[in-house]
């Protein structure tokens, strides 16, 4: 039998609840009800926001979804299907933030810890960039570019724009190998050697350029791939 929102008593809808006693204190179906906000002619919009938890399971697994995982849900269409997508790559991006924003960065491996699991399942290249400030602490944290699975495009340009938005002193670049292997290729080699010179010209040293790959990374600093 559906449940429809209108004939849920007005203190209990979700949103009311939000309102009343805030998201912590809302199930994961009162949350993806307001996110789908309605439901469809035959099913309501709590029976399509279990529907999709059913779908997945743990929550967790829902983490690195793609849209057409969603769109096999019967009910669901494109439009809420990203609206699904949009929310929950918006609240990783604020926890990754809040996560190693103000982090002192003491060594390539801290680094490498935060942005390992950051890149795990990863089918694209992800280009982002620390921008730290003389004290070497972690101003904030940007993604730059999202490429296809046959590389990423970079400009430096918006690199150092947002160096200089940010009064950073110092940079760090970080950049995943979907394949597995951080060996850095020749288009890698090249741009790194020219961003560490337009670094030196804005005097914004690049401190690293780190490529993950499977478990491992390569340090463009230590110059070497470190398991």
């Amino acid at each position: 039998m559906n449940v429809l929102i209108k004939n849920i008593p007005k203190n209990d809808r979700p949103r009311e609840r939000l309102i009343n006693y805030g998201a912590s204190n809302l199930s994961n179906e009162e949350l993806l009800s307001i996110i789908l906000r309605n439901g469809t002619k035959n099913k309501s919009v709590k029976d399509l926001s279990l529907m999709v938890l059913n779908k997945f399971g743990d929550i967790r697994n829902m983490r690195y979804i793609e849209i057409n995982d969603i769109l096999s849900i019967n009910g669901i269409g494109k439009v809420k299907a990203i609206e699904i997508i949009a929310s929950i790559e918006f609240g990783r991006r604020v926890l990754e933030d809040k996560e190693i924003n103000n982090i002192s960065i003491r060594s390539t491996k801290d680094v490498y810890e935060y942005f390992n699991n950051l890149f795990k399942d990863k089918k694209q290249e992800y280009f982002y960039v620390l921008y730290l400030d003389n004290k070497k602490k972690v101003l904030c944290n940007k993604l730059l570019y999202i490429g296809t699975i046959n590389g990423s495009v970079a400009h430096p340009r918006e690199i150092f724009k947002q160096a200089y938005l940010n009064s950073a002193s110092f940079i760090i670049c970080i950049h995943n190998h979907p394949s597995g292997d951080p060996s850095p290729s020749n288009e890698d080699l090249n741009f790194t050697h020219n961003l560490i010179e337009i670094g030196k010209l804005n005097n914004i040293p690049v401190l690293d350029h780190l490529i993950i790959g499977n478990n491992c990374y390569y340090s463009f600093f230590e110059g070497e791939k470190i398991n």
